[in-house]
């Protein structure tokens, strides 16, 4: 099972959310089937709708 924690403290060098959104694309392509949203990103940018976001860029429905 893939954890958001775990992408967020392998790659502390992230800034924003948007950059988080290709990385959670990139981690999902190496055949993981779950995702859990175990914590809020933290960043300034985050949106309102972060969950649903990186629910889409892990499923692949943003390009």
């Amino acid at each position: 099972m893939l954890k958001l924690s775990d992408i967020l403290i392998a790659n502390q060098d992230l800034e924003s959310f948007d950059e988080l959104l290709p990385l959670v694309q990139t981690v999902a392509r190496t055949g993981e089937r779950f995702f859990r949203m175990d914590v809020r990103p933290p960043y300034p940018d985050t949106p309102d709708d972060w969950e649903d976001r990186l629910e889409a860029a892990f499923n692949g429905l943003i390009r």
